[in-house]
């Protein structure tokens, strides 16, 4: 039953031994990104977990992208997206571990708090999704607002890139020099160069490291050793419920952590939003229905509510597993279904997650190297569906954007240090919910940047086609041929 462009589409059944082939696929595409997340918070940078620690995480989100993958694939949108960790929340779970640092608090304590943001933000997301909101909350937060903020969230990475990559530049180069070879110059050989490029370089660069290790080059302690140790120890499966649910304890809410954690879900929402028609054009030759986009998010919600119950991180739509629809022309939601299971039983397997936890870290440095300018990318990306010739768009991107940095510099100081004695001195007799909610938004770019946005966005008169608010354009693999028809003409409907 497959149409004129797609070998499998929406509908069909691969044979079971090329649907799980082809299941991998996606499993492999998501990989570097999905790992990339638990190796930057966990580290030394971020919660400096231990190794064993670190397998835990990463297991927990393998176990809950699947759990969200299969949820959405099989009541939500019933399209064929892979979920994986989100990236939008990625700045407020920094801010979080950064706050619970100063405050001496251990790395299960920082795990709390964050499930409890990412439970409060699923809540919400459930609540747009299912109300169908989405039209509304669409045409609040533009492409205007949306855009700086995804910008922000990737350069508010800088500082874990070079620094990172730097406890060994020879090896974080040759991480960097592969992914770029694979990615953008063999790939025009053969897509299975773009489609493996991370892992690829993972497996290579991992190879020689551990070899080094083997041949005392890299001695035990060095950031580019590898040792097998923590894998020895790790158990084959998890079946212990204490390492499954809840592996951190119960979770803990703070108001300003939860702030700051909403405004990242709803750039992952608006996102989602356009991952939805992209991938519909691509699997199904037609645009998502109303009520399949606000399946969609509610169930982006439920799939973010179980992992902050089973320890992992918010998950969103994979816009690069749609990216790899359109290259193998393989829509089939039953492929997904299938890397669903992948997903489920790798984050069950202890020893893979032991496995990923030994990815040294000048490796993992040279891949935010790579991958966080991808986010910054993705920002300008999304602002690219706004009118951008519009001076009443080009000032109020400019100045959030500006304010994003500048602000949160005044409040933390010039000196690198501390908070500004101004801000100490009117803090002192505030409510410690409004004093940490205040902080959220004021020592965060994303903050600034999304609360200027919204309210001179919303203000400021400018039409539905300036904002970038009618349909989502969609940019499409090279020869996936979407057309979107007349639904901009239709605008009224995303209202339903």
């Amino acid at each position: 039953m497959a149409n004129d462009t797609m070998i499998y589409s929406l509908e069909d059944k691969p044979p079971m031994a090329k649907a799980v082939l082809l299941a991998a696929q996606h499993v492999l595409t998501m990989f570097g990104a999905t790992v990339a997340v638990p190796l930057l918070l966990g580290g030394p940078s971020g919660m400096n977990l231990s190794p064993a620690q670190i397998a835990v995480l990463i297991s927990s989100v393998m176990l809950c992208s699947g759990l969200a993958t299969f949820i959405q694939t099989t009541f939500g949108s019933r399209l064929p997206i892979i979920q994986g960790v989100s990236f939008s929340v990625l700045a407020a779970f920094t801010a979080i571990i950064s706050s619970c640092k100063n405050e001496q608090l251990d790395a299960a304590t920082m795990m709390q708090f964050i499930a409890g943001t990412i439970m409060v933000g699923a809540v919400l997301e459930m609540l747009v999704g299912f109300s169908g909101l989405m039209g509304w909350l669409r045409r609040v937060l533009s492409p205007v607002v949306v855009g700086p903020v995804i910008i922000l969230i990737g350069l508010a990475l800088f500082e874990y890139g070079a620094p990172k990559a730097a406890t060994c530049w020879p090896v974080s180069i040759a991480i960097i020099f592969l992914v770029i070879l694979f990615s953008l110059v063999l790939s025009r050989k053969h897509q299975a160069f773009k489609l493996y490029s991370i892992v690829a370089s993972i497996v290579i660069v991992c190879a020689i490291c551990w070899l080094c290790s083997v041949a005392g080059v890299f001695s035990a302690g060095h950031p580019a050793y590898i040792g097998f140790e923590e894998i020895k120890s790790a158990s084959w499966v998890r079946v212990n419920p204490s390492e499954v649910f809840m592996p951190w304890g119960m979770p803990r809410f703070d108001a300003g952590f939860i702030i700051a954690g909403i405004a990242g879900y709803m750039a992952s929402m608006i996102e989602s939003f356009g991952d939805y028609h992209a991938c519909s054009n691509i699997a199904a030759r037609k645009d998502p229905t109303p009520h399949q986009i606000s399946r969609g998010i509610g169930c982006e919600g439920i799939g973010c509510f179980i992992t902050s119950i089973f320890g992992g991180f918010s998950s969103t739509s994979y816009s690069e597993n749609i990216g790899l629809m359109g290259l193998t022309r393989v829509g089939s939601r039953y492929v997904v279904q299938i890397a669903a299971v992948i997903l489920v039983l790798l984050g069950l397997f202890g020893k893979f997650g032991a496995i990923a936890a030994t990815i040294p870290e000048p490796v993992v440095g040279g891949l935010y190297c790579v991958l966080f300018g991808l986010i910054a990318a993705v920002g300008i990306q999304q602002l690219a569906r706004a009118d951008l010739s519009s001076d009443r768009n080009m000032f109020i991107v400019g100045f959030s954007l500006f304010m994003g940095l500048s602000l949160p510099a005044y409040f933390k100081g010039y000196d690198g240090g501390g908070i500004h004695p101004t801000w100490k001195e009117l803090s002192v007799n505030l409510n410690v919910s409004v004093r940490s909610l205040i902080e959220s938004m004021g020592l965060t770019g994303m903050g600034v940047a999304g609360t200027i946005g919204v309210i001179l966005d919303n203000i400021v008169p400018g039409t539905h086609e300036e904002r970038g608010i009618g349909m989502p354009s969609v940019l499409a693999p090279e020869g996936a041929d979407v057309t979107l028809g007349n639904a901009t003409a239709d605008e009224s409907r995303w209202d339903d």
